[in-house]
């Protein structure tokens, strides 16, 4: 799954050149738009932005924006910014004028959520009156997939058939996205983060192993912390004959 035009770029409309935005990971250009138009369609203006403390909170992978570029580009005035994930999460800070906390996450498949996570615990402690959490993940070259394919993570048939007899393996796409948090007194809220909890596996079979015995701790620590009633659950879904047992297992 491939996000379309994700090399278009209008990058006048924020102040950067040509010649610079040729180098930039096309993540980081995605997310300037997303960012942006995401803080617009919450009644920010641009104007108003400016030293304003609202938040920053990225979840980005490893970009493979540096592996896709020729060893000349390397050499670039701009290499140094090109294809840094704190970066990415410091142009829209910077672009806007905003002085909130500026955080990009990597915790692999859980990076947009536990950056929602970061973000919405940043409200709660009064380190920033809003923020935007976002996510993004685009697949520039082979090696991740090919990687992948060798460890039997991905699926022969290229569907992912979750919770299934049948299922095996995942198949990898690109996505990004963006929310805008903020507390109840600072803005009219569409939906309540009823509340969010993050936490590892620890020592399990393997390093890229599930352990089900963690997974219902946090399950438990998450539901703990509210009082709304479980109606609706979305899953991690590997799609693996390991993944999935051990997920279902812990959620029931």
């Amino acid at each position: 799954g491939f996000v379309r035009g994700a090399q278009r770029f209008d990058a006048r409309a924020f102040g950067i050149s040509l010649a610079e935005a040729g180098t930039m990971d096309p993540q980081q250009r995605l997310l300037l738009e997303l960012g942006y138009g995401s803080l617009h369609i919450s009644s920010h203006r641009r104007s108003k932005l400016l030293e304003g403390n609202i938040g920053v909170f990225l979840g980005i992978e490893r970009p493979d924006w540096a592996l896709a570029q020729p060893p000349l580009a390397r050499c670039s005035v701009y290499a140094a910014t090109s294809d840094n994930v704190s970066v990415a999460a410091g142009r829209l800070s910077f672009v806007l004028g905003l002085q909130g906390p500026c955080i990009s996450v990597d915790t692999a498949c859980a990076s947009a959520l536990a950056a929602m996570h970061t973000a919405s615990s940043a409200i709660g402690d009064g380190d920033c009156s809003q923020a935007l959490a976002s996510a993004i993940g685009l697949k520039l070259v082979a090696q991740g997939t090919l990687g992948a394919a060798m460890a039997g993570m991905l699926s022969i048939s290229g569907r992912c058939k979750t919770f299934d007899r049948h299922a095996n393996g995942y198949v990898r796409s690109e996505a990004t996205g963006a929310l805008v948090l903020c507390s109840e007194e600072n803005g009219a809220c569409a939906a309540l983060l009823g509340s969010s909890a993050v936490r590892q596996d620890g020592r399990s079979a393997s390093l890229t192993a599930p352990n089900g015995s963690a997974q219902c701790k946090l399950l438990r620590a998450a539901a703990s912390r509210t009082t709304v009633e479980i109606a609706y659950t979305e899953a991690h879904g590997t799609g693996t004959a390991l993944g999935d047992p051990t997920e279902a297992g812990a959620l029931a």
